[in-house]
């Protein structure tokens, strides 16, 4: 989390969003399907978030982009790790890292590609030069 607001109580949806990469709408929509997720609201009707709601939003986030969990298996993976006791042993940091580290790989099989196709297309080069020698 950021410096400023990892001390704080509670947190905005907008700093909510910019923590955990998620949009407004998408997190709405959350608390419409996971009964787990319900933020308190202000005298103003705004949602706050404590950091155990950011902690289960990036969870739910893994279960269904990293995992590919539908929202009813997200559901059950949910009850589950409550029913378990262990929900509150996923760690932000594990889920955060790896969620960091596929987009690493991802980035590097882009580059891998790009620098194969360079090395092909100057090898053909290469090769076309020596011909006319």
């Amino acid at each position: 989390m950021p410096k400023d607001t990892r001390d704080r109580l509670y947190h905005s949806i907008s700093e909510v969003c910019n923590i955990t990469d998620i949009r407004p709408h998408v997190l709405r929509y959350w608390e419409s399907e996971f009964r787990e997720l319900n933020p308190r609201k202000n005298r103003a009707g705004n949602r706050i978030y404590r950091d155990s709601d950011i902690k289960l939003i990036l969870l739910i986030k893994h279960l269904l982009y990293e995992e590919r969990y539908t929202i009813e298996g997200a559901k059950r993976k949910l009850a589950q790790l409550k029913e378990n006791g262990t929900i509150d042993e996923v760690e932000i940091i594990d889920l955060r890292a790896k969620e960091l580290l596929l987009e690493l790989k991802k980035d590097l099989l882009e580059l891998h590609e790009m620098l194969s196709q360079s090395h092909i297309q100057d090898y053909l080069n290469s090769t076309k030069s020596r011909k006319k020698n």
